[in-house]
């Protein structure tokens, strides 16, 4: 299970890092310092250690693997928390991605040493989680494959990234005091954008995108519903290219990643139980 402040904190400092910035824009040396990478990678596994073995009971135990299944209604979350997974990963192999960058790596290297070092992070957690109470999920580990696979694609093809975003929205009723593993409150998408298409990039169209989503309702221990899982279409407002256009550049990279709620109209199907 991915722990919420480690989400938190790594969320927190892409958003204020982050500025789209590309590497003819920088003034780097010819050929940049790639052990920026392994020093990234290696604060973050200590960093989850330390935390670790004093919150989590890391080493506490003999290494166990499980499986939690994937979207049935037999799991614990419907399939929620592996969106989350993957979410985490690929937001953080962005991040990691844009620090290599302004750390002057080339775009294509820091896109693939940012994926590499972020799975090696999330992945090192999971294998943490195999020596404590929690276990080790395959399940888990494969969304993060899929996650750092996402974050690599996306930052490698310009052409795709103007096309695609991965989008994590989450409601304004908290049902907990952990928004990230809050699956209660929260649906990830992913959205077709219509200003990635060059006969579209001029036109009003610009403004509208697609989206096709998933989210789960009633598996909470305090849910008061039944649980529900479900799977939506949707038609909204690309809201990060309005603020695009203004100037307005954290902001409009943050709605990359972050969907607004009620910014779209959904048409929603309840999957069987």
């Amino acid at each position: 299970m991915l722990r919420y402040w480690v989400r938190a904190i790594l969320v927190f400092l892409f958003l204020m890092s982050h500025g789209s910035v590309r590497g003819a824009d920088l003034a780097c040396p010819a050929a940049a310092d790639r052990r920026v990478v392994s020093d990234a990678t290696l604060i973050g596994v200590a960093g989850v250690t330390a935390w670790g073995v004093a919150n989590w009971g890391y080493f506490s135990r003999s290494p166990r693997s499980r499986s939690e299944g994937w979207f049935g209604s037999d799991t614990q979350n419907g399939g929620a928390d592996k969106l989350g997974h993957l979410y985490s990963t690929y937001l953080v192999s962005q991040g990691l991605a844009e620090y290599f960058q302004r750390r002057c790596l080339p775009e294509n290297a820091a896109a693939r040493y940012g994926a590499l070092s972020a799975l090696a992070i999330m992945g090192y957690m999971e294998i943490g989680d195999s020596f404590s109470k929690f276990g080790l999920s395959w399940e888990d580990m494969l969304a993060n494959v899929l996650g750092a696979g996402a974050g690599y694609l996306l930052r490698r093809d310009n052409s795709l990234a103007d096309k695609l975003d991965l989008r994590w929205e989450y409601g304004l009723r908290p049902t907990q005091g952990d928004i990230s593993t809050d699956y209660e409150n929260s649906r990830y998408l992913l959205a077709l954008k219509l200003a990635g298409f060059s006969a579209l990039r001029n036109s009003t169209w610009r403004f509208v995108e697609f989206h096709t989503g998933y989210y789960t309702r009633g598996f909470n221990s305090s849910a008061t519903t039944a649980p529900r899982r479900s799977i939506y279409l949707g038609v909204g407002l690309n809201l990060s290219q309005w603020f695009a256009e203004r100037g307005a550049r954290k902001t409009a990279v943050a709605l990359r990643y972050l969907q607004v709620p009620g910014s779209s109209a959904k048409f929603e199907h309840h999957l069987s139980p």
